[in-house]
């Protein structure tokens, strides 16, 4: 395998789970990662500098979205994405896999790549592997995805194994794409894509045919789509043990505190999820004595902080009492604490699993985190 662009090593090791660091043009990520989602460059409600005062590492936008607005053109002309965001950390893009899923109805597959119909003005817009990558490269971003086919469920083995042969043969197109990109100067990673869907033979025989190309890291795809939860750990343990161990291996989409627990100990290093933001906004707020309903009645006039063990400046500055009067009134003021609350917590739980993989206490540590969570 050729050496990776972002350098990634493992630090310790508590059974499969692996607390490592990823080096990128941007900065070091400490693994595992959570990685917040800014799918228009910003994640809803709360500023680069106030995301990175969280303790982010790393933030992922979102590649179909930012073509369509502001455009990759734009973003290019204005000095790449973190010149464009104020991110200054690295950034992962994904590649619009997710979108053949989502926007089904809106998108034409063939073998040379995906149509969409925008969902902005109606405009055909087409995504090739090799435009992908391109795009993201041109956007100065720090991880790239390749472009794949994230199959829905339930799916007949048969189409689940098509899906993954167009996955795989934009795979193979996607890194002679890297070798153009790479010429012309762009000095981010790429990762390719793990599907097929809910069948373990599937599962490892494109995990081995993707190690095979010798991508920089490897995500699984095509999970929480609508399987059941006991498929979708299964299919996580399945993947991350057939995946080469010396590269960061990255769970697509997932994020409840116990996917992640779970996903961490089956050895998964990177994480992202729209739960923790999306969430806030609906007064769901994950704390260390449990899920808080912060619009409640029973919330309306107790003083506490929200999490007494939280060092956030919601927790800091807002009592339950003014988060319901906010939440409940749809004062904007209320979803940004509530976001900025839910994000830190996810950002804390993380660096309590990698402090526990070095210390070789994951699973107690792990089930002390989840009783309330």
């Amino acid at each position: 395998m050729a050496a990776p662009a972002a350098g990634f090593e493992v630090l310790a090791r508590d059974g499969r789970a692996r607390r490592g660091r990823l080096t990128t043009p941007h900065g070091v990520v400490d693994t595992p990662a959570f990685m917040p989602v800014g799918t228009l460059g910003a994640v809803k409600g709360l500023p680069a500098p106030g995301l990175a005062g969280l303790g982010a590492e790393i933030m992922l936008a979102n590649l179909y979205h930012l073509a369509l607005r502001p455009g990759i053109d734009a973003i290019e002309r204005l000095g790449g994405l973190h010149a464009f965001t104020g991110w200054r950390g690295p950034l992962l893009t994904d590649s619009g896999g997710y979108q053949v899923f989502s926007l089904a109805a809106r998108v034409r597959l063939d073998d040379r790549g995906a149509t969409f119909r925008s969902h902005v003005d109606g405009a055909a817009v087409d995504f090739t592997p090799e435009g992908v990558v391109a795009m993201q490269a041109r956007m100065g971003v720090d991880v790239a995805m390749t472009l794949d086919v994230c199959p829905p469920w339930p799916i007949e083995r048969a189409a689940a194994g098509e899906s993954w042969r167009r996955t795989l043969a934009w795979a193979e197109r996607s890194l002679a794409a890297l070798g153009r990109a790479r010429a012309a100067g762009w000095g981010g990673a790429l990762w390719g894509i793990v599907q097929g869907s809910g069948f373990r033979d599937l599962r490892e025989q494109a995990a081995a045919e993707l190690a095979a190309l010798g991508f920089d890291g490897y995500a699984i795809g095509g999970v929480s789509v609508g399987e059941p939860e006991p498929l979708r750990r299964e299919v996580v343990e399945w993947t991350a043990a057939a995946l080469p161990e010396e590269r960061p291996r990255y769970l697509m989409g997932v994020g409840t505190p116990a996917d992640l627990a779970h996903a961490v100990a089956a050895g998964i290093d990177f994480f992202d999820c729209v739960l923790p933001a999306r969430n806030a906004r609906h007064g769901w707020l994950f704390t260390r004595e449990g899920v808080v309903r912060i619009k409640n009645a029973r919330f309306r006039e107790d003083p506490r902080p929200l999490d007494p063990g939280c060092g956030c400046p919601a927790c800091a500055a807002a009592s339950r009492a003014f988060l319901h009067h906010l939440v409940r009134a749809g004062e904007i003021t209320g979803a940004v604490l509530a976001t900025v609350h839910n994000v830190a917590y996810f950002l804390d739980f993380m660096a309590d699993l990698r402090q526990a993989i070095e210390s070789g206490r994951l699973a107690p540590r792990a089930a002390e985190l989840l009783a309330l969570a």
